[in-house]
């Protein structure tokens, strides 16, 4: 018995559902992961680090409530908090790259 293939790339799945890179709603969906992504990465390092939310806040001089906010991608971090995070809190160090 023959099965077919359907699988397609991530790639392929975002041009069909969104449109092709450089249209508005594609690019709301990339800026969309890149919030999303921050706050995954950033809750990631804290578990590492074996914080909890109410730690990593306490270190930064913030709430418990704005760093599950942030994690959760319900709020847009700023530059300066999110350097304050994870340099005071998580003891590391912020990498940043611009693609053209």
């Amino acid at each position: 018995m023959k099965t077919k293939n359907n699988t397609i790339s991530l790639s392929q799945f975002k041009d069909e559902h969104y449109g092709k890179s450089g249209t508005s709603k594609r690019d709301d969906l990339e800026a969309g992961y890149e919030s999303f992504k921050i706050g995954a990465l950033i809750h990631e390092a804290r578990l590492q680090k074996g914080l909890t939310q109410d730690q990593l806040a306490a270190k930064v001089g913030t709430t418990k409530s704005y760093i599950s906010k942030i994690e959760n991608n319900v709020k847009e971090v700023r530059f300066s908090t999110l350097q304050r995070i994870v340099e005071l809190g998580l003891d590391g160090q912020l990498q940043l790259s611009i693609k053209l």
